[in-house]
C-alpha cells in the first residue's frame, strides 16, 4: 500500500469515526423512514400518472369506436343510395379507425400491466414501510432505554467520584479535628504543669518550691498567733487532709453561725436595758407619791 493510499485510508477512517460519534441512530431511522415514505409517494404519483394516460387512451378508443359506428352507418346509407364510391371511402375510414383502436387496445393493455405491477410494488413497499416503522419504533425504544441507562450509569459514576471526594474531605476534617483536640489537651496539660509559667518566669523549680514552703510557714505562724490571742489551743494537722471544697463549705457554715450569735446578744442586751428603764420609772413614781 502506497503512502497516498494509506493517507486516504486514514482520512476516511477518521471521518467515519467522527460521523459515527456524531450520528444519532434515532434520527437516522426517522430519516430512512421518511425516505421510504417519499419513495412510496413517488410510486403512488407514478401510478396516478399512468392511470391518467390509460384513461386518455380509453377515451380516445371510445371516440374511435364511435367513429367506426359512424362510418359503418355512412357505408350503409351510401349503398342504399347506390353510391358505392362513398360506401368504399366510409369503409376505408372505418378500417383505419379499427386499426387505431387495435393499437390503442394494445397500449391500454400495456399500461394496465404496468399499472398492475406498480400497484403490486406499491403494496409491497407499504408493507415494508409498515414493518420498518415497527422495527424503527422498537429500535428507538431500545436505544432510548440504553441511552437512559448509560446516562444513569455515568451519573452514578460521577456521584461515586463526588462521594469519594466528600469522603476524603470528611477524613481530612476528622484528622484536623483530632489534631486540634490533641493540641488543646496538650495546652491544658502544659498549663496545669506550669510549663507556661516556667517559660515566662525567671525562677526555677527549686525557687518555686521554697516559695511555697515559705508561704505555708507564714500561714501556720499567723494561725498560731491568732489562736493564742483568742485563747484557743494550737491547731491540729488533721484538717490538712480535707479538700478545698470541704474547707470552703466549713468556712461558710462558720460565718453563718457567727453572724447569728451577735444578733441574739444584741436582743438580750436590749431587753435588759428596757427592764432597767421600767424599774427606774416605777421608783420615780413611788417617790413622787410619797
Amino acid at each position: 500500500m502506497g503512502i497516498l493510499s494509506r493517507m486516504s485510508y486514514v482520512v476516511r477512517s477518521k471521518i467515519n469515526a467522527l460521523l459515527n460519534r456524531a450520528e444519532d441512530p434515532t434520527e437516522t431511522l426517522d430519516y430512512s423512514y421518511e425516505q421510504m415514505r417519499d419513495e412510496l409517494q413517488d410510486v403512488k404519483q407514478g401510478i396516478a400518472d399512468l392511470t391518467t394516460q390509460k384513461k386518455r387512451l380509453e377515451i380516445q378508443k371510445r371516440r374511435l369506436e364511435e367513429n367506426v359506428e359512424k362510418h359503418n352507418d355512412q357505408a350503409r346509407e351510401a349503398v342504399r343510395q347506390d353510391r358505392e364510391d362513398l360506401a368504399r371511402k366510409a369503409l376505408e375510414k372505418k378500417q383505419s379507425k379499427m386499426t387505431q383502436i387495435e393499437e390503442l387496445e394494445g397500449q391500454i393493455a400495456q399500461l394496465q400491466n404496468t399499472q398492475d405491477d406498480l400497484v403490486d410494488k406499491k403494496n409491497q413497499l407499504e408493507n415494508r414501510i409498515e414493518e420498518f416503522r415497527t422495527k424503527k419504533e422498537t429500535m428507538k425504544a431500545r436505544y432510548e432505554a440504553a441511552e437512559a441507562s448509560s446516562r444513569v450509569s455515568e451519573a452514578m459514576t460521577g456521584v461515586g467520584d463526588e462521594m469519594e471526594d466528600v469522603g476524603r474531605a470528611i477524613e481530612r476534617a476528622e484528622e484536623r479535628t483530632d489534631e486540634m483536640e490533641a493540641r488543646s489537651a496538650a495546652m491544658d496539660e502544659l498549663q496545669d504543669t506550669g510549663a507556661f509559667d516556667d517559660a515566662i518566669s525567671d525562677k526555677d523549680s527549686i525557687d518555686r518550691e521554697l516559695d511555697s514552703m515559705r508561704s505555708g510557714s507564714e500561714v501556720d505562724t499567723e494561725l498560731e498567733t491568732l489562736m493564742a490571742e483568742m485563747g484557743k489551743s494550737s491547731p491540729s494537722s488533721e484538717g490538712d487532709t480535707a479538700s478545698d471544697e470541704e474547707i470552703d463549705a466549713q468556712l461558710e457554715e462558720l460565718e453563718s453561725s457567727e453572724s447569728s450569735e451577735p444578733s441574739e446578744s444584741v436582743d438580750a442586751s436590749a431587753d435588759t436595758d428596757t427592764e432597767t428603764e421600767l424599774e427606774e420609772l416605777e421608783n420615780e413614781e413611788e417617790s413622787r407619791a410619797e
